[in-house]
């Protein structure tokens, strides 16, 4: 239940790119209702997307009988956002790094870097089967978000 410190929603959606907009559009919506500035929103809204990619595109591979779990959390201190999939799971430590030379030229590889660049803390969990990211941006004492 939402009071006027906290707001929660979660779903449940399928393994598609359509489910990867909704869950993009949802972000974009808590980060505007946290109060973050318009330079820091679009920032929020590329991460998340990219964490959505990640579970229908690496995690479930597409496969239609799979699912993604996303979760938002407005707390008094920090927009919390969990993206889960059904996958083999991931472990962030055996990713190459984009900025290696030999990585420099890639097409993909890069957002696990974009989503921490763009969140103050993101953390992975194997749930068996699949890989959860939260994903959190902390408010400053100045958002004032309802």
């Amino acid at each position: 239940m939402a009071d006027s410190t906290t707001s929660r929603v979660s779903f449940t959606l399928d393994s598609t790119l359509d489910s990867v907009n909704k869950i993009e559009q949802t972000a974009e919506q808590y980060a505007q209702r946290a109060g973050f500035d318009e330079d820091t929103i679009p920032h929020i809204a590329m991460a998340v997307r990219e964490a959505a990619v990640n579970a229908v595109l690496h995690g479930n591979a597409y496969d239609v009988n799979k699912h993604i779990n996303a979760a938002f959390e407005m707390t008094a201190d920090s927009l919390v956002i969990r993206i889960a999939d059904q996958g083999p799971g991931l472990n962030p430590d055996t990713l190459p790094d984009p900025l290696a030379p030999e990585n420099i030229l890639r097409g993909s590889g890069r957002g696990i870097f974009l989503i921490r660049a763009f969140m103050d803390e993101v953390n992975f969990r194997q749930l068996h089967p699949g890989t959860e990211l939260t994903l959190i941006k902390h408010r400053t004492p100045a958002q004032s978000g309802t």
